[in-house]
């Protein structure tokens, strides 16, 4: 499994990545025996045919690199977490959230296992009832309980019938974005509609007074006073994060989150202002898991994960670019603390592996990633048919941070994207590394 990449660097970064990388295949967890048989959420004996059943998915955290990951170098254990997420649907009807062994924790918020499907289908991975797949999603969408009850009776979750309400809601919109494209693909447009008005919600709980998100009551008023560094395990408007954290979650709509802002420029000074603001928190119990800071943006938990590579939206790639390196230096390492927060079923490691290799995919279920700034030298994926997809970091070195000049197979690119097919189809990728911006 490890040598499914391979990179080119020192012993040291070289143990840093392998270690990650060993920690990203820990989890999920494979659960049958073998002859195939297992206990389901309906404490019935089951049989996996045509499949490996898995548990242990930490969606809520995983969504975000480890699971895009896997569909680079595991594409058939994705199909087989599809193939597990649709068998516990039929025993427990709805899609997982976090299970565990034959239970449901239900731990942490969103129907992420959406995301991991639309994803999945999106890049080509479909050994599986793609219609049932689909009408399992709806049905998690369309259920009674975790908000969405309220979010279906108001159009939005109101802060004082529903805690948590805002980080709910804007993990429910990026789910809902899911459904509509994979709804618009098989031509069910009348669910594309529904979902992509609800995946726009995120809209409502722009407080253009702070410009940021806050909590909407169900009397159409935002919350006052407003404290957007307070969080808390009890009654707040966030989980694990606060309004600082929270607001720059829209991964499926950077544009329309931008336009709030009042335009480009208004939008890098809000992401310049979370990245140098003090860092501290106010409320009596302010999560542990809010960890690893660099101002407000917290690497050390899963809703920061995106936000460094939203400069690419707005013409900054260089900020980008030193962003993901200052968090090379001060978030991993070879030690027994080098990880800046829990490791979480892999997503910290995942976070770093995609990284070191150059590029992140900010929004899983459209199939484009984002080039930040490469670590080595030359890294290698090996993929699954014998093709690979090699990045070259040429005049790489601590002090040449900056990306000059991209190009695939022979091309120059223009902007600092590129798609996974561009992946899957082989090639290079070749960066030109310089100790200046290019701005």
């Amino acid at each position: 499994e490890l040598s499914k990449i391979k990179v080119e660097a020192s012993d040291k970064n070289k143990i840093i990545f392998y270690t990650a990388l060993y920690h990203s295949l820990l989890a999920p967890y494979l659960y049958n025996d073998v002859n195939k048989e297992y206990l389901g959420l309906d404490k019935q004996i089951h049989t996996a045919e045509g499949f490996n059943n898995y548990t242990v998915l930490s969606l809520w955290d995983t969504f975000r690199a480890e699971n895009p990951l896997l569909t680079l170098i595991a594409p058939d254990k994705t199909n087989d977490l599809v193939q597990s997420m649709l068998a516990q649907y039929d025993q427990y009807g709805l899609l997982p959230v976090w299970p565990l062994w034959s239970s449901e924790t239900n731990c942490m918020i969103g129907y992420h296992a959406i995301p991991v499907i639309v994803d999945a289908y999106f890049k080509g991975i479909r050994n599986y009832d793609v219609e049932k797949a689909y009408q399992a999603m709806r049905t998690s969408a369309m259920q009674d309980n975790f908000g969405v009850k309220e979010l279906k009776q108001y159009g939005y979750i109101p802060y004082d019938i529903y805690n948590k309400s805002v980080s709910a809601a804007l993990e429910y919109c990026y789910d809902d974005w899911c459904i509509a494209q994979m709804a618009k693909d098989l031509g069910k447009m009348d669910d594309y509609n529904y979902f992509i008005s609800r995946s726009s919600g995120y809209k409502t709980y722009f407080d253009k007074e702070y410009k940021l998100m806050n909590g909407f009551s169900s009397k159409g008023s935002f919350r006052r006073p407003f404290d957007p560094f307070f969080s808390s395990y009890g009654e707040c408007d966030w989980v694990e994060g606060n309004s600082w954290q929270y607001s720059f979650f829209v991964p499926h709509d950077v544009q329309g989150l931008i336009n709030l802002y009042g335009g480009s420029e208004e939008f890098v000074n809000a992401l310049d202002t979370l990245f140098s603001m003090p860092m501290g928190m106010s409320g009596h119990d302010v999560p542990i898991d809010i960890t690893g800071l660099i101002g407000q943006y917290a690497h050390g938990n899963e809703p920061s994960h995106h936000v460094i590579h939203l400069y690419n939206y707005v013409n900054r790639p260089w900020r980008t670019q030193e962003l993901v390196d200052s968090v090379y230096r001060s978030q991993y390492a070879n030690n027994v603390d080098g990880l800046s927060g829990n490791e979480d079923c892999g997503q910290m490691s995942a976070w770093y592996i995609l990284n070191a290799m150059g590029f992140y995919q900010v929004c899983p279920g459209k199939p484009v990633y984002s080039i930040g700034r490469p670590l080595f030298n030359e890294a290698t994926v090996h993929l699954k048919d014998g093709k690979s997809f090699k990045v070259i970091a040429h005049n790489n070195s601590r002090d040449n941070k900056y990306v000059r000049s991209i190009v695939l197979n022979g091309n120059k690119l223009e902007t600092p994207f590129f798609t996974h097919q561009d992946i899957v189809d082989g090639g290079t990728l070749e960066l030109t590394m310089g100790s200046e911006p290019l701005k």
